[in-house]
């Protein structure tokens, strides 16, 4: 069991998946909402969905700013597609002005969201993943990539040529889902990063 909890930021997405997927790599998991819910835990992932409706989203309900907060001050964090997008210190094509995605600063990265293309576009296959003996089934859908690595970030996996799964000390980011499939080996090594074994 894990020794510290969990959250799932709960906006959008597949918050669901998430949370069954931590809790199997035996995390104490609880969704986050509000402000008050993001005071109780010791880390979180951000799910993938729709980045400039997540961030409209964390502007309205007053979390933007304390999430900002909790992840300057080292809080570790998980983001898949849209959250490795929000996680990141820059992003291109972040959509129009007052309804654009806006980074978290929790990764120094710079991403390009829907980068694979548009919905027809999302594919799928194996990604060779730094410190795993197998690929991991990976699940793109109008995924970003990371065109820019500062720094100090370790990139774990390429697709196209281009960084899909990234990590900078407690901070990991993947353009794909993990959650959606079986293999819960990425889910694993975020709680063994929040529990300081990794």
């Amino acid at each position: 069991m894990s020794d510290k909890r969990v959250g799932v930021l709960a906006l959008q997405g597949d918050v669901r998946e998430h949370l069954a997927a931590l809790g199997d790599a035996g995390a104490d998991v609880v969704s986050v909402r509000r402000a008050r819910e993001l005071d109780a835990v010791d880390a979180l992932v951000i799910p993938g969905g729709e980045s400039t409706t997540m961030s409209h989203l964390l502007r309205e309900l007053d979390l933007l700013e304390p999430l900002r907060s909790r992840l300057a001050s080292g809080m570790p964090a998980y983001g898949a597609c849209a959250g490795m997008i929000l996680l990141s210190s820059e992003i291109l094509d972040a959509g129009v002005a007052g309804r654009e995605a806006l980074p978290l600063s929790a990764i120094d990265i710079t991403v390009r969201r829907n980068a694979f293309g548009r919905q027809v576009d999302s594919f799928e296959g194996g990604v060779e993943f730094d410190g795993f003996d197998e690929p991991v089934h990976g699940v793109f859908i109008r995924a970003p990539w990371v065109e820019r690595v500062g720094d100090g970030v370790q990139v774990l996996a390429r697709a196209a040529g281009h960084p899909v799964a990234v990590r900078q000390g407690a901070v990991l980011a993947t353009a794909f889902h993990p959650e959606v499939t079986t293999d819960r080996r990425v889910h694993q090594l975020f709680v063994d990063i929040v529990n300081g074994r990794r």
